[in-house]
């Protein structure tokens, strides 16, 4: 019997990976990121399985590291996602994406009538919920969840 092929994916030197992403989001985040305006090596899977969440998605991304503000972004439509920050091929540092007490500037409110979508207001929400998020407006105190939330 033949030996089955093994696909392997290869590492990169320097640069982020974003582990643990819900399957179903992984257009979403590359969306968020711009990913599909840059000019760096990007590698995604998705349909991965995963103990965790039953199936993931994972991007690898050479030569990019992110900021604060990227990883709320992040946070928003995949709270449990974890990053990976390589450099020399080897893992240097992980961290856990975790969704902020307090969204500034990142989402929509979903209320049409909200001052935000009409006049020149930065948004701004307090996180009423962490693990299937939604976000209280602090303007007009209308609730957004994740699956009408619209990032900026």
């Amino acid at each position: 019997m033949k030996e089955p092929k093994q696909l392997s994916v290869s590492a990169i030197e320097n640069g982020t990976v974003i582990d643990h992403i819900p399957a179903s989001g992984l257009f979403k985040v590359i969306q968020i990121l711009g990913l599909d305006k840059i000019n760096n090596q990007i590698t995604f899977g998705t349909n991965l399985e995963s103990k965790k969440l039953g199936r993931k998605a994972i991007i690898k991304l050479a030569g990019i590291f992110f900021e604060d503000d990227d990883i709320n972004r992040i946070a928003l439509v995949a709270p449990d996602a974890k990053l990976n920050i390589i450099r020399g091929y080897e893992v240097v540092e992980k961290s856990v994406v975790r969704v902020p007490d307090e969204i500034i500037g990142i989402a929509r409110c979903v209320n049409p009538k909200c001052i935000t979508n009409f006049e020149s207001v930065t948004t701004r929400f307090k996180v009423v919920s962490k693990k299937n998020v939604a976000l209280k407006c602090h303007y007009c105190e209308k609730i957004t969840d994740q699956e009408h939330m619209v990032i900026l």
